[in-house]
Formats: C-alpha cells, sequence, structure tokens
C-alpha cells in the first residue's frame, strides 16, 4: 500500500544552497537536498485501485507555469519546534494548484487535509530542540537570500510509512502550460 503525496521539486541549484544550512542544533534529522520537495497535497497510504484513481485526477490539472519565492527560513511547532523550514511565498499560482488538488482528491474520496496550507520546504526535523536552539540559529542565518524557481510541473511521490524525510520515489510527472 503506497503513502501519496504531490508537491513540487526544488531544483538542484537551490537543493545545494539550502543544503548549506545543515548543521548546528542537536537533535536536527537534516533531510538530504535531493528529497527537498515542497509538499502540495499529502494524500496518505492508498489502496492500488485508489491509486490509479488519483493519477487519472491529476493529469485533468491544467496550468500554467509559475515563479516560487522562497523568501526566509523559520520553524514550525511554537514552543516545541518539530521542524526547520524554508517558507515559500503563498502566491496565487501555488495556492490555487494546491487547492484544486485538495477539491479533486475530495471529490475521490480522499479525507480533507486537516492542516493548512503553509508552503514550505522542509530543511530538518526536529527531536528535542529547544526554543532557544531554534532561535539561535534562525538569527545566526537570517542572511538567508530569497531564491526563485519556476515550477514547470508537480510530480506524485511515493515514501515509506513513518519513516519521514525520504527516500521519496517520483511516481508520476504533471506537465504544467
Amino acid at each position: 500500500m503506497p503513502r501519496l503525496f504531490t508537491g513540487l521539486e526544488i531544483p538542484s541549484d537551490l537543493a545545494m544552497d539550502l543544503s548549506m544550512l545543515r548543521g548546528g542544533i542537536s537533535g536536527a534529522r537534516w533531510i538530504e537536498a535531493e528529497n527537498y520537495h515542497l509538499t502540495l497535497r499529502f494524500i496518505g497510504d492508498i489502496d492500488d485501485s485508489t491509486a490509479r484513481d488519483i493519477h487519472a485526477t491529476l493529469e485533468k490539472i491544467r496550468r500554467p507555469p509559475f515563479i516560487v519565492t522562497i523568501e526566509e527560513l523559520g520553524s514550525f511547532g511554537g514552543a516545541k519546534p518539530r521542524a526547520l523550514v524554508a517558507r515559500a511565498r503563498p502566491a496565487p499560482p501555488l495556492v490555487e494548484l494546491q487547492a484544486q488538488q485538495e477539491r479533486l482528491m475530495r471529490r475521490i474520496g480522499i479525507a480533507p487535509e486537516p492542516r493548512k496550507f503553509t508552503p514550505h520546504v522542509t530543511l530538518a526535523r526536529l527531536r528535542a530542540a529547544s526554543c532557544a536552539a531554534v532561535a539561535e540559529y534562525l538569527s545566526a542565518r537570517g542572511y538567508f537570500l530569497t531564491r526563485r524557481f519556476e515550477a514547470k510541473r508537480f510530480v506524485l511521490f511515493s515514501s515509506r510509512a513513518s519513516i519521514g524525510g525520504g527516500p521519496y520515489v517520483v511516481e508520476a510527472v504533471y506537465p504544467l502550460g
């Protein structure tokens, strides 16, 4: 039973730049650069028949390419940080693509995504990292320069259950444009 999600791949030059931010937080599990992505819609563990329905549905999406802007570093989890991320600007084309995928997944019976869409690239998963350590890390890297890339396609990824952080496999590619 595959675990699926849709996302945007991160270009290798940007992934290399983001990977240079690794280190400096005890208990961080850093994501490998080749596994960086921007999740659009987590789907979850599904059977093969549903996977075929998902693929057929995603093939119908027609949208033009658009620019994605990675604009700052941040964390998720508040008082108990759980991830370091590079946040993407929630520009209309990105938000609209995600919303369309959400609607289409619901139409074929996939449960609604309970979390609000916050576009980002996860850099590290945190275990027992203090707020102070995360704040220090982020303040020391406040020089992060905004980066942009053109999203020319989105992909359907699969991952192993309960591992997190990869490896991810591209199961299907859906061109934009």
